[in-house]
């Protein structure tokens, strides 16, 4: 097995759906990683009623964590960042999941705040766009929860976390295969609702809307985006797709382009509110590759580079 012999950092992304390491060079750029592992995961199947992670759950992500730190270590990478997302942090039972990897890996995996991870995707989506492409705001619809993050510069001057993420929306708001216009309706209130009192606290004014999340790459992908182009998202066409998305149980939905069977119980949950994000912050988000992980990733280089300057001015 190749060892990485140049400097560099990564991180371990646990999440609902797969655990992803990522390694980067410290000089160069999370576009081209030196190392990219997944392990499949379904935790979404393996929380209860009292939202706890199943034993079984629990051993899946064991067995993850210590596959990606495994193929870490063997090509000389040390330095990653084992990061546990919402579907863990926010287990019933997360103390004990936290305790039994660690007992069993050696790896305590480590929790960001919904604030830190809104920054961390700002961070990305800026260091993607650069400077010139003025005030942004970042919306990033995840599994349990709804970052959103805006600023003019390098770093953002605003961050949220808001319970609206597509799978907690999906168990909370739309539980069944079928779905009444009435849970649409509900739910579409209810996310309008939170979402402009939350970005009524802005201070951006004009920004460029950016999403960052495979809920929005999934949904430009069903608008009619062609994959693996630079692409966005409307709101005439979202409106459009709500419909025929609440027509269809998971089953149909996994056959749509560019939903995927893993996330299309959910699709519906997150059109709605991504339709309500853009009902309120401007018709149409451009649709960026980087997110929270990429974010934490550019965070951890700069933080190698400012190290090794320290220790060449020494």
């Amino acid at each position: 097995m190749r060892k990485i012999e140049e400097p560099a950092v990564g991180v371990l992304d646990v999440g609902s759906f797969s655990a992803r390491l990522v390694v980067v060079p410290v000089s160069g750029s999370p576009r081209e990683p030196l190392l990219n592992h997944q392990t499949r995961l379904r935790l979404d199947r393996e929380l209860d009623g009292q939202g706890r992670l199943s034993d079984r759950g629990i051993a899946a992500v064991t067995a993850a964590v210590a596959a990606g730190m495994s193929t870490a270590y063997h090509h000389g990478v040390n330095g990653v960042y084992p990061l546990a997302t919402s579907s863990i942090r926010d287990a019933a039972n997360a103390a004990q999941i936290v305790a039994h990897v660690a007992g069993e890996t050696g790896v305590e995996l480590q929790f960001l705040s919904g604030r830190r991870e809104a920054e961390l995707t700002y961070v990305g989506a800026r260091r993607w766009y650069g400077a010139a492409a003025g005030p942004l705001l970042v919306l990033d619809i995840g599994g349990g929860t709804l970052e959103l993050a805006a600023g003019c510069g390098e770093t953002a001057t605003f961050a949220r976390s808001l319970p609206l993420g597509a799978r907690s929306m999906t168990r909370d708001w739309l539980p069944s295969e079928r779905v009444s216009k009435k849970q649409i309706k509900a739910l579409r209130t209810h996310a309008l609702e939170v979402v402009t009192t939350t970005l009524g606290a802005t201070d951006v004014e004009d920004p460029r809307l950016v999403g960052c999340s495979k809920v929005l790459q999934q949904l430009a992908r069903l608008s009619g985006a062609r994959p693996g182009k630079c692409r966005e998202l409307r709101l005439e066409d979202l409106r459009a797709w709500i419909p025929r998305l609440a027509a269809l149980p998971p089953s149909k939905r996994a056959e749509l382009p560019g939903i995927s069977r893993s996330r299309a119980h959910q699709a519906l949950a997150g059109a709605i509110v991504a339709e309500a994000l853009l009902t309120v912050a401007g018709g149409k988000v451009s649709i960026c590759p980087w997110s929270t992980r990429d974010g934490l990733l550019l965070t951890l280089q700069d933080k190698a580079k400012a190290a090794a300057a320290r220790s060449a001015a020494a």
